[in-house]
């Protein structure tokens, strides 16, 4: 997973993680003021465009407006006052396309400097909370709370940088992006990417407070393991031999779909792992038996024990619902200083994906409810000679890998990568083996540094050019298993993308890729070549990809959805309580479950779209990876007759366009469900012959 950075504020929602305690207060309401931010009125804005248009005997007086507009939201009574906002605007308005320029390369220069050295200040401090490299002390939990962003804002706006770029970059819309943005030069581009920059002003206790609650969130999730070897079935017998601990709802969602290649005790273990996950989502877990070893835990009858088999009186887990209330009470309180993107959806579709939640939802909509769904089921049905079941949402039966023992697996990664240097040392054969020059191999990977990870691993791209991107991969004792080496690939794609749509891009201000949907399309493309990289022939042809890629999209859109729901259901019930959210998630997970995922999957008001750690740590993340599926479908099928290194090193350099004119880009289409549709019929028929 990678959080990928487009402005000011998504860095500090969705980048910034650190650890710290789990506190929260489950009555407490929302108390947001309603009070305009402003302290300009119409006849000031007016008064400063007359003033300009005076000064410069300019005719494009609504030009002049849009800009004064524009810089007025954000004036304060302490930026100073009317008067002194109208001069301010006509000593600052930029005439000619030479000054703009100037301007331009001035800030997209400092704006590097600031936010690389902040980035880098960050990642240092959380370097004892995120990786395994020093001893973790609660010193170290209290300097990765601090964040060198908090300020950023308030200097900006204090100094008055952001209402010159206010008054001379003025924000799109993403219709206008979408519209007008495909006869963009790369400059237009840039410039409206500087105009994306102070598009909220929020106070710097406001942002801390969405930092302390995500960090809340990171840390509950990234401790979160369930002790595999110590689960008991109802015979009180031992069925996961392997000593490992599984973070939810990764790694048990990957240990399940490990098990179909287990035919003889895979569905046993199956059916427990989607007892442990409905027991998590419904908060009946035990917290005795939370990343504790020391205790047995019969998920079925939820009986908990002491290793010698003594019967303990069980706590259920309490922090789930809470932590999102919060983090809800955060995102509410940014809205009264957001005016052009004034929810938290709206920040997180429109603003950082560019994607609206009508479109995503449409999109989602049309491949969930196809009629190809039911001819895929039917397939995987025929495969497993079984009914199925509510967790063969998860089948991964598809890729031919899932024959091949993980245990054989797991001794391949671990000899190959007995520790993450290993793997900082072999990212250069990956790059080779992908079509990557060995030249520009090393470049890259002169670039990107590997570290151990507590957590289930991530990537932090850097924020300057020359900068390292970090890739932190969870290492077992004996060194990396095959799951750990599976997501150690995924991130590796990301920080390949990182390092290329930072140092090759043409302006500062377009580094990064349309959304994180596109960088996690190219992690996808990393990871499905995982076992290539390890040498082995996994058998995969284009219609079972195909099929793989369909029923991916098929699981992860309905949980996006349940994730959309819910944030629209908080703003219908901004004075809702943490209990009242928790009911919401669960009513939406099973309506959605029933609608699109009952009739073929089985089990009535199933809740298990309510898995997924994301909607707890990072919200409404989750559109990005069915989006990011299409993505890479679409890029795969561009990518047929061609070398993936040479065209990854050259497509990822586009920078940040939006979305859809990225993909016009490249393939001269828009990003949509229709591909993968069309491509998964003809695949069905051709598996069934």
């Amino acid at each position: 997973m990678t959080k990928l950075t487009q402005t000011l504020l998504t860095i500090i929602v969705t980048s910034l993680l650190t650890i710290t305690s789990c506190t929260t207060n489950t009555t407490q309401k929302n108390t947001q003021s309603n009070k305009p931010m402003s302290s300009i009125i119409n006849n000031d804005i007016t008064a400063a465009v007359t003033a300009i248009c005076s000064k410069y005997n300019t005719a494009n007086e609504d030009l002049v407006t849009k800009k004064v507009k524009n810089a007025a939201l954000f004036w304060t009574e302490n930026d100073g006052t009317a008067q002194q906002f109208i001069q301010f605007c006509e000593n600052n308005y930029l005439n000619t396309e030479e000054e703009l320029q100037q301007m331009f390369e001035v800030m997209q220069r400092n704006l590097e400097t600031i936010y690389g050295h902040y980035n880098r200040i960050s990642i240092e401090l959380k370097m004892p909370i995120h990786t395994t490299t020093v001893n973790l002390t609660t010193l170290d939990e209290d300097f990765g709370l601090i964040d060198p962003f908090a300020h950023f804002y308030d200097d900006m706006f204090t100094s008055k940088i952001a209402f010159k770029i206010l008054l001379n970059f003025p924000p799109y819309t993403l219709d206008e992006k979408n519209n007008d943005g495909k006869n963009w030069s790369q400059q237009q581009w840039a410039y409206a990417r500087m105009g994306d920059l102070f598009n909220s002003r929020i106070p710097a206790n406001v942002a801390q407070k969405v930092t302390e609650t995500t960090n809340v969130a990171d840390n509950y999730i990234a401790s979160f393991n369930v002790v595999m070897h110590n689960l008991r079935n109802e015979q009180n017998q031992q069925i996961f031999t392997t000593n490992s601990k599984l973070i939810s709802h990764w790694g048990l969602r990957d240990e399940l779909k490990s098990n179909y290649a287990d035919t003889i005790n895979g569905i046993e273990k199956q059916e427990m792992i989607y007892t442990v996950m409905k027991h998590i989502i419904n908060q009946t877990i035990p917290q005795q038996v939370i990343d504790n070893e020391n205790v047995l835990w019969h998920p079925i009858s939820n009986v908990a024990t002491t290793l010698e088999g003594d019967k303990i009186e069980i706590e259920n887990e309490q922090y789930r619902y809470t932590m999102l209330y919060d983090i809800v009470q955060a995102m509410l309180d940014v809205d009264n200083y957001s005016p052009f993107y004034s929810t938290y959806i709206e920040r997180a579709l429109n603003q950082q994906m560019e994607v609206s939640a009508d479109e995503i939802e449409q999109m989602f909509i049309k491949l969930i409810s196809s009629e190809i769904v039911y001819d895929v089921a039917k397939l995987i049905q025929t495969r497993l000679n079984r009914e199925l079941r509510p967790f063969d949402i998860w089948y991964d039966g598809f890729k031919e890998r899932s024959n091949i023992n993980e245990d054989y697996l797991t001794q391949l990664t671990s000899t190959k990568y007995p520790d993450a240097e290993a793997f900082q040392k072999g990212g250069e054969k990956i790059l080779i083996d992908l079509g990557f020059n060995p030249e520009r191999a090393k470049q890259i990977c002169e670039l990107i540094q590997v570290d151990p990870s507590r957590g289930a691993g991530h990537a932090w791209g850097a924020m300057m050019k020359n900068d390292k991107a970090h890739l932190r991969t969870r290492v077992a004792e004996n060194g990396m298993d095959y799951k750990g080496y599976n997501i150690a690939t995924h991130e590796f794609g990301h920080n390949v993308e990182q390092t290329i749509s930072i140092n090759n891009v043409d302006n500062y201000m377009m580094y990064g890729v349309p959304n994180s949907a596109f960088t996690e399309a190219l992690a996808f493309i990393f990871q499905t070549r995982d076992l290539k990289l390890l040498g082995i022939n996994d058998g995969e042809n284009k219609d079972l990809m195909t099929l793989d890629v369909f029923w991916g999209c098929y699981e992860i859109m309905g949980v996006a959805l349940v994730d959309i729901y819910t944030w629209q259901w908080i703003y219908d019930n901004k004075q809702a309580t943490a209990d009242e959210l928790k009911t919401a998630i669960l009513t939406y997970a099973k309506e959605v479950w029933n609608r699109y995922y009952y009739p073929v999957l089985g089990e009535k008001d199933s809740e298990i779209l309510a898995i997924y750690s994301h909607m707890f740590s990072i919200p409404l993340y989750l559109p990005n990876y069915p989006y990011g599926h299409l993505v890479q479908f679409q890029l795969e099928e561009y990518l047929t007759d061609k070398t993936l290194g040479e065209e990854v090193d050259r497509i990822y350099r586009l920078g940040r366009l939006t979305p859809n004119n990225w993909m016009y880009s490249v393939t001269n289409q828009p990003v949509s469900v229709e591909p993968i549709i069309r491509a998964t019929e003809i695949a069905v028929k051709n598996v069934m012959k």
